[in-house]
């Protein structure tokens, strides 16, 4: 296989340190509100890429972390810590935001057909990891105290911008513009391993350490998940082009400071999802979540194929009038698929060796699902039996995961639905006057007619059992 390599700015063959087996890192949600559709295209690109690897023949290991406890926006203790801003918007302590929203991010995974890695890892439960590493640069004369902190000495290194190909002095301050100089630090570029003092004391999680009573920097939880649970020779390591400064210019430094050799040979990262204003976000215009889009009307997987016919290193931009485009091309590739039915012939194999390996040629190829689309449109244009097409549907769709051979839900008539409505109406109104025992009746109720519902931030909504 061959894929774009950060590190080296070029397609590169994949070479895994251990012939066969590929272990991978992937950054993972900072779990204080819903995941938005641009976070989740990376997800769905690394999902690919993961499946994608099997499919060739890797054995693979996957471990993603998940960011709960508290860390600053910047590198220059400025700022928001976002975890903190979660619990006081919703009057809950941080690490029961850390739970709700962890199993949303779940939810979306599961309706966007992501596999969850096989490691998943809370930063919380990883602090002796994190501490023995600072420990070890500490020794090694990699990091210093300042101020009450941890820091790592970015002069020590010999290319601290090996991602990137900046100079020092060609970089803004910390991480972002606009953010003042911390005057703790010896060097402009280095970055905060442990925090004991900071001008936020409001943090609600700490724990003690060697230095004090404190809490991790930005970017340590990665470096110690992945040496934790992968080992100290990583193969790929995943994320959005907007963790290549600082985050993972930053855990290269520390984790190869610590180690004493190279740790990861290929980086690997998606592209942005920008709206028709720029990149997408939290903070500006709608709140572009996998919820949002089924109460418009969109599956799930339409978007999911969307990004599947999208470079995963070009940027793709969204609009509804796209996505109404991809939904359709979906719907009609659903339909073609739902009237081939199995008959009586033999599979014919060399059809199903001749379609596999231009399959496998197009992933190979880094990661071109749009090429692999293609090869099964060919698929389903060609004369062979249908046998045949089925079984290379099934074949391919073990790494499209657009489940293309799965019947559709039954669809609920106008008269149910009018009913349902009601019933959910009722419901919010009994919740509202705190008849909690109606609210629960009514639940019941639904579920007798098949109905499931799910209480989220934009409201009540429901699905057939």
């Amino acid at each position: 296989m061959k894929i774009y390599n950060t590190l080296n700015k070029r397609v590169e063959e994949l070479i895994p340190n251990e012939p066969g087996k590929i272990k991978m890192y992937t950054c993972g949600p900072t779990v204080y509100h819903y995941a938005h559709i641009g976070n989740l295209r990376t997800y769905i690109f690394e999902d690919i890429l993961e499946k994608a690897l099997k499919y060739i023949g890797y054995e693979v290991t996957r471990c993603m972390n998940i960011t709960d406890v508290g860390h600053l926006t910047s590198d220059s203790d400025s700022g928001e810590d976002k975890m903190l801003k979660g619990a006081r918007r919703e009057h809950k302590t941080v690490l029961e935001i850390a739970d709700y929203y962890t199993q949303e991010f779940k939810n979306d995974c599961e309706k966007l057909n992501i596999r969850w890695p096989d490691i998943v890892s809370p930063a919380t439960q990883n602090i002796d990891e994190y501490i023995k590493i600072i420990e070890k640069l500490l020794e090694k004369g990699l990091a210093y105290i300042s101020g009450g902190n941890v820091y790592y000495d970015t002069s020590k290194l010999e290319d601290y911008y090996v991602l990137t190909n900046h100079k020092e002095d060609e970089m803004v301050v910390g991480a972002r513009e606009g953010v003042e100089q911390d005057l703790s630090k010896k060097n402009q570029a280095d970055f905060v391993l442990w925090f004991t003092k900071s001008k936020f004391e409001d943090q609600e999680l700490k724990w003690e350490s060697p230095w004090g009573l404190g809490y991790p920097g930005w970017h340590i939880e990665c470096s110690g998940i992945a040496l934790k649970y992968l080992g100290e020779h990583l193969d790929i390591h995943c994320g959005g082009v907007d963790n290549i400064f600082p985050h993972h210019t930053n855990e290269i430094a520390q984790s190869e400071g610590y180690l004493g050799h190279k740790w990861c040979n290929y980086w690997v990262h998606g592209e942005h999802l920008n709206d028709l204003n720029g990149k997408m976000s939290k903070s500006k215009g709608e709140f572009l979540t996998v919820s949002l889009l089924e109460e418009k009307g969109y599956s799930p997987l339409a978007y999911r194929y969307l990004c599947l016919k999208s470079y995963y290193h070009n940027v793709l931009t969204f609009s509804y009038d796209i996505l109404d485009g991809a939904q359709n091309e979906y719907n009609k590739l659903k339909n073609k698929i739902k009237n081939i039915t199995a008959d009586k012939e033999e599979i014919q194999k060399e059809e199903i060796e001749k379609y596999n390996n231009k399959f496998k040629e197009s992933l190979e190829n880094d990661l071109n699902t749009s090429m692999a689309l293609t090869t099964l449109y060919d698929v389903l244009k060609d004369n062979i039996n249908n046998n045949t097409k089925l079984e290379l549907i099934k074949m391919f769709d073990e790494v499209l995961s657009l489940d293309l051979l799965k019947e559709e839900k039954q669809e609920i008539d106008s008269e149910l639905l009018s009913k349902i409505n009601e019933l959910i109406e009722k419901r919010n109104e009994a919740k509202k006057n705190r008849n909690y025992e109606e609210a629960d009746n009514i639940r019941n109720q639904l579920l007798e007619m098949n109905i499931i519902i799910k209480d989220t931030r934009e409201g009540t909504v429901f699905e057939k059992k």
